[in-house]
């Protein structure tokens, strides 16, 4: 695997790459886990060559969040993506991806402004802003990103449409679903900082979030179900619950009841010092 930190050498890279056939990219911000490790596997199966991104995103973090503590381990984490056979790690310094004088945002209304975008202002201009600048860094012809945060996948989703970009096309962005532990917890950079106690409680939010489906599909009132839904989590342990929502898969908007769109079922809830997110399918349509 060839590692790059400058851009002039991420394209000479990819340039080579690219003659072997389509090229693959999975963005992250490292502290990969095996959530990650199966993006990579999907875009082995579906490119002939693949890119990683590694780079902490200064800019999509709010002021009370955890930049600094947010884990680094490059040297791990490449050991990790050589045995999965990635041909190019992308691992720019802030420096490079924000140079001095950086001045332009994208931002996109709609899907951005509910549910995490109502709790982190300005977090989605910051993830939709750096993708737009490694899909323009490495012109990948596809790219792979997790459904568990699909509130991002959205952002990401929206803005290639209507932006019209050609590498990769909206058609190009594939989720990948959900990763999960034993106990049905998603997988998450943020779970080792879950205490055990808090880590065996964390439990409760998959097995609520599935009972809440049961319940939806089976006709009860979504509001009810919701409400029991929160309550359920915080009599678990959780400390707080950001928002627990039932919307159209694609607007993200709420919806009162299931009807002929996909649906998803979205929850962030806290528990001791860490925010964890979730979300699943909903009806036979999802």
């Amino acid at each position: 695997m060839h590692t790059v930190n400058r851009l002039a050498a991420l394209r000479e890279a990819v340039d080579t790459l690219r003659g072997k056939g389509p090229v693959a990219l999975v963005p992250t911000m490292g502290a990969l886990h095996e959530g990650h490790l199966t993006l990579v596997r999907e875009a082995r199966a579906r490119a002939a060559s693949v890119v990683v991104s590694i780079f902490v995103n200064p800019t999509q973090f709010g002021p009370n969040e955890d930049l600094d503590a947010y884990p680094r381990q490059l040297e791990a984490d490449s050991r990790l993506l050589e045995g999965e056979g990635v041909e190019l790690l992308w691992a720019p310094p802030v420096e490079e991806v924000y140079p001095e004088g950086f001045a332009t945002t994208i931002s996109v209304s709609g899907v951005s402004e509910g549910l995490c975008g109502a709790t982190r202002p300005g977090h989605f201009d910051g993830v939709a802003t750096v993708v737009a600048k490694l899909f323009n860094q490495v012109r990948p012809d596809l790219a792979l990103f997790g459904e568990k945060d699909w509130q991002q996948l959205a952002v990401i989703r929206r803005m290639t449409r209507d932006l019209d970009l050609t590498r990769p096309h909206v058609a190009a962005i594939h989720g990948v679903p959900t990763v999960r532990e034993a106990d049905g917890l998603a997988l998450s950079s943020r779970n080792r900082y879950l205490s055990p106690d808090d880590r065996q409680r964390a439990a409760a939010l998959p097995r609520a979030m599935r009972e809440a489906i049961a319940r939806i599909e089976s006709g009860d009132q979504v509001s009810a179900v919701l409400l029991a839904l929160k309550q359920a989590l915080t009599g678990s342990g959780f400390a707080s619950v950001d928002y627990a929502e039932l919307a159209d898969a694609e607007t993200l908007e709420p919806l009162g009841q299931l009807g002929d769109s996909a649906a998803r079922l979205l929850v962030a809830a806290r528990i001791g010092g860490t925010r964890l997110i979730d979300n699943m399918a909903v009806g036979a349509r999802a």
